[in-house]
């Protein structure tokens, strides 16, 4: 499996190019155990109890991504900056920016997916279909087009709520699931594409300093555009 990538680092937090494949914490191997053994400082950061002392779960870790999903993931380096980033994320004051290829041609060119999420009911899945779901909660997601191809168009996508499977969700219920979701998309992914097109870009933040920074991470070799054919020009 691939390793994760240092983007950045200073005293106070660092960011890592997150492989897809690779859990950010639960079943080992995972993010959680690399970053303890990277950054030791790590290990008793986090939601912690009071008085409460041991090794974190999820160490230094603020937000997630979902397995199947590569790119810019932000660790804090000490309880000061967690609190800090914690009520960037909270407040909505971090912009997060994913790459996905989906199905078919998306229009408009822009917009704005505005549904409530929920849990259906006996699944892990997430739903817009709220009526018998549980734990429901507000959800909005943007999106703008950055190229179409002949089966497929690549959006840049910007999820102003952080809900689990926001921006898979979203996208299947207006008609363009991810491709390769087999959890939320019903085509077999294309050959030679081997997991989900769906990559965190970029974050952007302004750091406890103040001063503004922007942390991206490329498409990995297997998101390959060029598999998916020329460019549609209509």
């Amino acid at each position: 499996m691939t390793q994760p990538e240092i983007l950045y680092q200073d005293e106070s937090l660092l960011a890592v190019n997150k492989p897809a494949g690779l859990l950010v914490h639960g079943d080992s191997p995972n993010l959680a155990e690399w970053l303890v053994k990277k950054f030791p400082e790590v290990k008793n950061v986090g939601d912690l109890p009071a008085g409460r002392q041991g090794t974190q779960e999820r160490p230094g870790i603020v937000h997630r991504l979902d397995k199947d999903t590569s790119g810019v993931l932000i660790v804090a380096r000490n309880q000061k900056t967690f609190e800090y980033l914690k009520n960037l994320f909270q407040t909505h004051q971090i912009k997060k920016t994913y790459l996905a290829l989906v199905w078919g041609r998306v229009t408009p060119k822009s917009g704005l997916i505005e549904k409530p999420l929920g849990l259906k009911s006996g699944t892990t899945k997430r739903t817009v279909h709220v009526q018998n779901a549980k734990m429901v909660k507000e959800a909005k997601t943007l999106y703008r087009v950055k190229t179409y191809f002949e089966n497929y168009t690549l959006l840049e996508v910007e999820p102003m709520t952080g809900r689990t499977h926001q921006i898979r969700v979203h996208l299947a219920s207006i008609g363009h699931p991810i491709v390769g979701d087999n959890l939320y998309g019903k085509k077999p992914a294309p050959a030679g594409l081997s997991r989900m097109f769906l990559h965190a870009e970029s974050l952007e933040l302004t750091l406890p300093t103040g001063s503004r920074l922007r942390i991206s991470a490329d498409l990995p070799p297997e998101l390959n555009l060029e598999q998916f054919g020329p460019a549609d020009s209509r």
